[in-house]
């Protein structure tokens, strides 16, 4: 299921929907099905590997390691020294 961003033109709300094909969202104010579909917003280059080795991080403190490659283990484990 995709993520898409609205704006509902019947009250003015933004939010964030998860959709199915074939479903027709709805705005979780006001209940109508007047919506705009907006374009998502882009993360800032940088701040995407960032967020991945943060969330591998946590994965490492949890256990999680299985599904690693040694390389990958590395780097996790070099970059817990700094949490």
């Amino acid at each position: 299921m995709p993520m898409f961003d609205y704006h509902c033109t019947a009250c003015g709300k933004a939010f964030e929907a998860l959709v199915r094909s074939g479903d027709t969202p709805v705005c979780p104010a006001c209940q109508s099905t007047a919506l705009e579909k907006c374009p998502s917003r882009i993360a800032p280059a940088g701040k995407i590997e960032a967020i991945r080795m943060a969330h591998r991080r946590v994965a490492a403190a949890q256990g999680h390691f299985d599904h690693y490659s040694p390389s990958d283990k590395a780097k996790l484990l070099k970059g817990k020294k700094g949490i």
